[in-house]
């Protein structure tokens, strides 16, 4: 029987049993429908990746999937029934859309200032090799290093705590630990 003939009914209870011949004219007969019906109906802000199309097609699809549930009082209920299931999905994408923030780009003016992965990753790195090298330093020089880069003290502050004559000494003491601590570092 050609397509027009065939009452959707008549499709409906042999895709019921199991004809599979009908149901794929069922999809032929109601996606063309569908999709002009909901043509418009997803606004733009619940799109994001997927299209009208599709979400016709996914309802078309979860709708025939549930059939054996569906019992049809007239000729125009299986339409009925799946533009009500199209709208329900049409409806869900709306406020999963409206849960979402709204999308912004970012200023390319104001970049993050924080530390990418990779700098993070070259950090930790630069510390586990500037502690092991620390470590094998004489006391003196580690204690100079640590006094003026990790306490942040003055050259005045140092001389007073490693025992140096003059600030002018305590930088010279400072500046000779940092190359042998340079130096550490370069054979790790």
């Amino acid at each position: 029987m050609p397509d027009d003939v065939e009452t959707s009914l008549e499709l409906l209870a042999r895709a019921r049993g199991g004809d599979r011949e009908s149901l794929e004219r069922l999809c032929a007969r109601y996606l063309p429908r569908l999709k002009r019906w909901a043509h418009g109906r997803l606004p733009a802000r619940a799109k994001g990746p997927l299209a009208t199309d599709d979400l016709v097609q996914e309802s078309l699809v979860r709708t025939l999937a549930h059939l054996g549930d569906f019992e049809p009082k007239h000729e125009g209920a299986l339409q009925a029934y799946m533009r009500q299931a199209l709208l329900n999905r049409i409806r869900d994408e709306v406020r999963r859309a409206s849960r979402r923030p709204a999308a912004s780009e970012l200023p390319s003016q104001h970049p993050d200032d924080a530390p990418s992965p990779l700098e993070q990753t070259i950090g930790h790195e630069a510390v586990e090799r500037y502690e092991a090298a620390l470590a094998r330093l004489k006391e003196e020089d580690r204690a100079a290093i640590v006094a003026r880069l990790e306490l942040q003290g003055s050259y005045q502050e140092l001389a007073s705590s490693l025992g140096k004559p003059s600030a002018d000494a305590a930088r010279m003491a400072v500046s000779r630990a940092l190359v042998r601590l340079a130096e550490e570092m370069a054979r790790a």
